[in-house]
């Protein structure tokens, strides 16, 4: 019988315990980095972190621009491939009340207008791209393509990086 009770209480016992670590919520996802617009400590202003991004990108293109080694026959298309790079404000949020009012098909509409404004957007800059790459000689287009795939996937790291800060892994679970 001491036996019996022994195995009933070790069972109990294990239940309770995984039955808490299951319990168990991950920690809430740590807060954006100082100086993001949506950190909660000094929220800067959307204009500032544009800014900042604009320069940032702006040091890279002076890099990309060095490294290509653009000539002077090159310059104008490189000209126009910046320009058509240069990021743009995002559009003012949609003021709630005035899409509440709007039917479901009205609020589609206004929806796929904002996406064909961003593909009309992406084609002018695919334009220019192509423009620019159609400019340089192999050795130019080799460097320009091995730059914008080390950009991508340094804004492919990036991004997960903040998907794991919004929404952490599960803990391993026995």
């Amino acid at each position: 019988m001491k036996r019996h009770q022994q195995w009933i209480i070790s069972g109990l016992l294990a239940a309770v315990c995984s039955s808490a670590a299951w319990a168990q919520t991950p920690p809430p996802p740590p807060p954006a980095e100082p100086g993001h617009p949506h950190h909660p400590a000094g929220q800067m202003d959307m204009e500032k972190w544009h800014e900042k991004a604009r320069e940032r990108m702006a040091k890279r293109q002076a890099e990309l621009h060095d490294q290509l080694k653009i000539t002077a026959a090159q310059e104008g298309v490189w000209k126009t491939f910046i320009q058509s790079m240069e990021p743009k404000m995002p559009p003012k949020p949609r003021d709630p009340h005035e899409m509440d009012k709007l039917n479901a098909v009205e609020r589609m509409e206004k929806n796929l207008d904002g996406m064909r404004e961003h593909q009309a957007q992406m084609q002018t800059r695919l334009t220019a791209m192509k423009n620019l790459y159609a400019a340089l000689n192999p050795e130019q287009q080799k460097i320009f393509d091995e730059q914008h795939k080390r950009i991508k996937k340094e804004m492919q790291d990036r991004m997960a990086k903040q998907m794991m800060r919004r929404d952490p892994p599960a803990p391993d679970r026995p």
